[in-house]
């Protein structure tokens, strides 16, 4: 394979993976094959060629060589398609950038692809001669992706392209005239600088020499100047040591420093048009860096010249709008020479042109390079704008020459640590510190005396755990928690006596390791206090019952991380103490269970998640004996408020049992009868936390766990003698699966719980819910939710038939099922599907009878949305833990030395996401009619005469709606169903949920403009019809503003959709290899030409019922505002959405012309603004072609062609100048008159 994903490897069930992955594979190549040989695009060729994503995202790029070439030229081939609809080619776009994006896993050898076809699509959308006259929508993203893939594509293009490219755009360059942006934007965009040396003659060294003389030339900084920049910065990347730059090294850096804009002297005159035409900072920091090293160390001079003459900016006094370009500079040069020195020294050699001996970097050359930026550094620490910057710049110095940077830095630290009057210098400091811990923590040779800082610098923290000032505490808590990730908390003073080997700082290390204790218990006195001084006052405990506030829950995050990541960290010794005091102040207070009882029971559950055994002997019999105690008596089931205490421990026994199954085997009995008295209590607090234990219980009893987080498991020696990152092939991670008798204790919980609840439900479904109040339909739904999330990855998928007939396809869009080592019970029945049953039959009769019950509602709503999407993670949590994970990868990581060298802790975090991306995709998106059934009953609830209802109900109808292949083409004529006019049963309410519905929330699916003719050719008219709504009172502001709402969506996301669906032969061809392509070889025989000519068939039919289905919508539009009776708000509606129809590839029909021409001179000035540009397309449209004839230049002026480029006034223009003593005067003179329309030709050179 090209590149596996390694994390798949650390999996429990890895030896299942290879066999699935080859399974998948083959299905997509054969059927991806198969629906590019059919002509179908869509939906079979972009439901397969995002199953391709899905594959690379679960196994990397597990595939041969030959199918990676492949799969590049068919997605490259399939993106060229001239009249590709523009959605679709974003999404093949994006996967073949995928497929590129590491260079290193193919070579100039294996691969190329020609310039012209991509050059030929920029042209034609980025500068499309009648997008302004609204005859194409193109997405505001287009154009970053169509850049990002032409610079994937770059390293592949023929070795000629060079020749061709110049060919091609030289006679663009014309600095009067805007073409010359164009040419130049062109050429940064599309040279290949990647040559091999041996090619150089046939790429850079055509050009470099006129364009390095062009940028000299100019002076006056015009826009496309920073375009050449850019490509002078990457050029120098990819081939540093081949390009002598030493004469150009002073102007850079003048020009350099002219493009920061900085004010200087008296006046500080600037001139605001260098603000917008500056260089990027980040393309001058490549060039400065591709540029260093080498024999004349010239480069480095400047720069030290470019630092001293701008180091005062960065003072903290110094404050503009210079600052975010100067901090930018100081953040990205240390990054950029840090990947210089990656790839010099660490990276593994590929195809690419390594840097010659001769110009790498030397020790010496990075010394001189660190000392010169350090004291910008040190003063930007305390900018205005923050320290993050001067953090990450100091991360990366620190990598290379820890021993000029980190002391410095604590000299800073230690006095800020003891000053209490500028906290904003403490926050500073120590975020600056956390960026060079690992640097720190790791000592080495060029700084073993760092570990020696880390205790004095942990104890002096604590103090920053302070109640009352909130951003400290944050900063404190993160300072504690990473050098606490990477140190184990251990006392080592005993060595001293065993052994007489030990240097001086190892000694002395030794000895200090004795403090940890003292820390660790210091530590949990400091936190004690936050949670004494953060509990809920009195008043505010009966106002505001539900919510902690935002900042509570960050202190919470932080102070719950930390203490685990100690915890975690810390040997046994020192774990036993540590779990004695947490359980001493757990047990001896009585805590509100909203703030303060949140963050204690968090302290306890992080004791428990590190080493369960002893932890759990001390909590679960006392929290057992309490609650049993206190609930001894019956009336306290029947209270309405419990007593403090009872809710306490209930809150810290359902947070410690978030822990391994395995260990809470011992404890069953005892759970199962707190559960049994507790579920039912009649005060709503308590049996909700009853609820989260039945959870936390059955969650852990079913999850896959990692067995051991510490940084160095069993064996500990010196603590800063283990080296810090986990190389994989020395570690597994052990993640287990649950137990057999888990698994069991999980499912008898569940079952006699679920079985109770559903039975109720069952019976008072059948009978009456008179037997029921409110609060115990409650009660019951909440029992059945908790038991679903909880045990959601055990319980097998919703059974049930496909929806047919959503969309005609001859490709097979079967799911491909994946395996995340639960094997379902089918022994039982599917209990998934009796809790879907059981909730719907509930939701009609509350609908029917007691619809006022909202917070029966609420709950059947989550239960919904859990049925149809739980299958043991939420997609949102992931993308969050996802999200932190990168940021706590970034700010340990050594990016000087690459291969992964990651902490241990941060390798299990990335396992664990692997395997819950794997639970997340699982099922796939196949919509069956038992998913119909449920997302109907989601859009009845989004139609609900209570605005929360319909606000909780279509969220989770909307998440549904981006789940479910094609089931919107289901639910729309439902939804349309509503703003029907003629109908008079409909509410107020109902309309405006089905609006709501329409429109859609911020990042999902908007019904009113899916890009696929069949939906639109339903939605639009439907809108602009439902102005005639007899039955509404549309003048409601609320209507009016969804209303408008709604049309500016579909104007803002509205995309050209495609009438053209014609699939190229190339295509074909290339797809027919990839069938027949071994490793894994698809069992899937060849197509016959009878399949292949229905294929073309349908393909004919679709362009056919396209076009069709476009005329009928602009018909349809007009019928609906010619109504006399139509308002005018819904006539101008309607109005908008026929400008969007206009195209360059079809004439509008002729009745819509004559209607835009008519509304020309509408009373309303909207209107006729819209009709104005209307009919501007329209005469694009109709527009004859010009008559061209062809001319030569050289034969007209009588000239040679010239042996090389000159620019400016030449003999073979001459005939072009405006000559006053040779004007045309006589008809014979005038048409014999040669013009060029076109004012930049020939100014440079003449097109070929």
């Amino acid at each position: 394979p090209q590149k596996e994903i390694v994390y798949n490897k650390l999996l429990p069930y890895r030896e299942r993976l290879e066999g699935e992955a080859a399974r998948f594979l083959a299905q997509i190549k054969d059927n991806l094959a198969r629906a590019v040989q059919l002509q179908e695009l869509w939906p079979g060729g972009l439901f397969w060629t995002r199953k391709l994503s899905t594959y690379i995202r679960l196994y990397g790029r597990k595939f041969s060589r030959e199918d990676h070439v492949l799969f590049i030229k068919l997605l490259y081939e399939l993106v060229t398609i001239p009249k590709l609809e523009i959605s679709m080619m974003q999404g093949f776009a994006r996967l073949l950038i995928n497929l590129l994006k590491k260079k290193e896993l193919l070579s100039r050898d294996d691969l190329e692809l020609p310039w012209r076809p991509l050059y030929e699509m920029l042209e034609r959308i980025l500068y499309s001669k009648t997008e302004h006259l609204g005859l194409n929508w193109f997405p505001n993203s287009v154009e970053s992706v169509l850049k990002t893939l032409v610079k994937s594509c770059r390293p592949y293009f023929p070795e000629d392209a060079t020749a061709e490219m110049l060919d091609e755009w030289r006679p663009l360059m014309c600095p009067f005239d805007v073409t010359m942006q164009k040419a130049i934007t062109y050429f940064e965009l599309f040279l290949p600088t990647t040559l091999p040396p041996e090619l150089h003659q046939k790429g850079f060294k055509l050009w470099f020499d006129e364009f390095i003389g062009l940028w000299v030339s100019v002076q006056n900084l015009p826009q496309w100047e920073g375009h050449l920049v850019n490509l002078f910065a990457r050029l120098a990347t990819d081939n540093i040591g081949y390009i002598d730059w030493d004469p150009y090294v002073p102007k850079i850096f003048t020009r350099i420093l002219r493009s920061l804009n900085l004010p200087v002297g008296s006046n500080q005159v600037v001139v605001p048009r260098f603000l917008t035409n500056a260089y990027d900072v980040g393309h001058a920091v490549m060039w400065i860096t591709a540029m260093m090293g080498g024999p004349s160390k010239l480069v480095q001079k400047h720069l030290s010249g470019l630092f001293n003459s701008i180091a005062s900016f960065y003072h903290p006094s110094n404050n503009g709008r210079w600052l975010n370009k100067l901090m930018k500079l100081l953040q990205r040069l240390p990054s950029s020479v840090v990947r210089r020195l990656h790839r010099e020294r660490y990276k593994r050699i590929t195809w690419l042109t390594p840097v010659p001996d001769s110009h790498k970097l030397t020790d010496q050359d990075v010394t001189d390079f660190v000392e010169c930026i350090i004291q910008p550094v040190l003063l930007a620490m305390f900018s205005k704008t923050g320290s993050l910057e001067a953090a990450q710049a100091l991360q990366n110095l620190a990598l290379m020459r820890p021993e000029l940077v980190i002391p410095p830095v604590l000299e800073k630290t230690y006095p800020a640590l003891e000053t209490l009057t500028e906290p904003h210098q403490l926050t500073a400091t120590l975020s600056c510190v956390i960026g060079v811990a690992r640097s720190l923590v790791s000592g080495g040779k060029w700084f073993p005396e760092g570990p020696t800082h880390m205790l004095p610098l942990l104890m002096r923290a604590l103090p920053g755990v302070d109640p009352n000032d909130f951003s400290k505490c944050m900063i404190t808590f993160q300072f504690i928690a990473t050098f606490s990730t990477l140190v184990p908390l251990v006392d080592c003073s005993s060595v001293l006596q065993e052994r007489d080997d030990l240097s001086e700082v190892e000694r002395e290390l030794c000895s200090a390791t004795a403090e940890f204790e003292d820390f660790v218990l210091q530590f949990m006195d400091r936190c004690f206090g936050l949670i004494e001084s953060s509990t809920l006052e009195q008043t505010r405990e009966e106002t505001e019952t539900e919510k902690m506030t935002h900042l509570e829950s960050l202190v919470e995050l932080g102070l719950s991380s930390t203490f685990s990541t100690i915890l975690t960290q810390c040997s046994k010794d020192i774990f036993k103490v540590a779990l004695e005091k947490v359980f001493n102040f757990a047990v001896s207070n009585i805590f509100e269970t909203r703030v303060a009882g949140r963050m204690v029971a968090d302290m306890c559950r992080a004791a428990v998640k590190c080493r369960p055994e002893e932890s759990l002997k001390l909590f679960v019999p006392h929290c057992c004996n309490v609650i049993t105690h206190l609930t001894i008596n019956d009336d306290v089931l029947h209270d309405e408020e419990l007593d403090k205490e009872l809710l306490w421990n209930l809150q810290l026994l359902s947070e410690i049992t978030r822990v391994d199954g395995k260990k809470l085997l011992p404890y069953r009995e005892q759970l199962g009868k707190i559960l049994q008295r507790t579920l039912h209590l009649t005060c709503k607090q308590g049996y909700i936390l009853s609820c989260n234990l039945l959870h936390h219980l059955l969650r852990s009893a079913t999850l896959i766990y990692p067995t051991e987080y510490c940084s160095v498991p069993d064996k500990i020696l010196l603590v800063f003698g283990v080296k810090l990152s986990v190389l994989r092939s020395v570690y597994l991670v052990i993640l287990i699966f649950p137990s057999v008798s888990e698994c069991e204790i999980s499912k008898n919980f569940f079952f006699f719980f679920l079985r109770k609840q559903s039975r109720m439900l069952e019976f008072c479904n059948r009978i009456s819910f008179f037997f029921l109040s409110k609060n115990d339909v409650q009660q019951c739904l909440a029992i059945v939710h908790n038991c679903l999330i909880g045990s959601g990855n055990i319980l097998p998928p919703l059974k049930g038939e496909r929806v047919a007939h959503l969309v005609p396809s001859l490709v097979s869009l079967e799911e491909t099922k994946l395996y995340t080592g639960v094997e379902y019970d089918l022994s039982r029945e599917n209990y998934r599907e009796t809790i879907a049953r059981v909730t719907r039959k509930l939701l009609r009769y509350i609908l029917d009878n007691s619809e006022d019950d909202t917070k029966s509602l609420f709950l059947i709503i989550k239960i919904i949305s859990d049925v149809l999407q739980f299958q043991g993670s939420h997609k949102h949590e992931f993308d969050s833990r996802w999200k932190s994970f990168t940021l706590v990868k970034k700010s340990m990581e050594n990016r000087l030395q690459g291969k992964k060298q990651h902490i241990r802790a941060l390798l299990i975090d990335r396992v664990m996401l692997q395997h819950e991306l794997r639970t997340l995709t699982m099922e796939g998106c196949e919509y069956k009619t038992s998913h119909q059934e449920m997302i109907r009953d989601l859009l009845c609830l989004s139609t609900s005469s209570y605005g929360q209802v319909r606000s909780k109900a279509q969220q989770a109808f909307f998440t549904a709606l981006g789940t479910y292949n094609f089931c919107c083409r289901d639910i729309i004529p439902l939804v349309l169903e509503f703003l029907r006019p003629d109908r008079q049963d409909v509410t107020q309410k109902q309309f405006k949920g089905a609006l709501y519905c329409l429109l859609g929330n911020h990042s999902g699916v908007c019904l009113a403009n899916l890009h696929d003719w069949d939906c639109i050719a339903q939605t639009w008219p439907a809108i602009v019809s439902s102005g005639l709504s007899k039955a509404m009172s549309l003048e409601k502001p609320s209507i009016v503003r969804l209303f408008d709402d709604l049309a500016e969506k579909i104007h803002r996301q509205y995309e050209t959709i495609g009438l053209d669906f014609a699939v190229p032969e190339k295509c074909t061809k290339i797809a027919v290899l990839l069938q027949k392509s071994e490793h894994p070889s698809s069992n899937f025989t060849g197509l016959r030409s009878e399949e292949i000519q229905l294929g073309i068939q349908r393909q004919k039919e679709k362009n056919a019922e396209a076009l069709r289905n476009y005329e009928n919508l602009v018909n349809m539009l007009l019928d609906c505002v010619e109504q006399r009776n139509l308002p005018w708000k819904f006539e101008h509606i309607g109005i908008g959405f026929l400008s969007l129809l206009l195209r360059d590839d079809r004439i509008l029909p002729c009745r819509a012309i004559k209607f835009f021409v008519q509304c020309l001179n509408h009373d309303a000035i909207v209107v006729r603004k819209v009709a104005i540009s209307a009919v501007a397309g329209i005469l694009k449209q109709l527009k004859r072609t010009h008559k061209k004839v062809p001319i030569c230049p050289y034969e007209i002026s009588g000239n040679p062609k010239p042996s090389s480029v000159q620019a400016g006034d030449r003999p073979d223009n001459q005939w072009l100048h405006y000559n006053s003593q040779s004007l045309p005067k006589t008809k014979e003179a005038w048409e014999s008159c040669c013009f060029v329309e076109k004012t930049h030709w020939g100014y440079y050179t003449w097109p070929q």
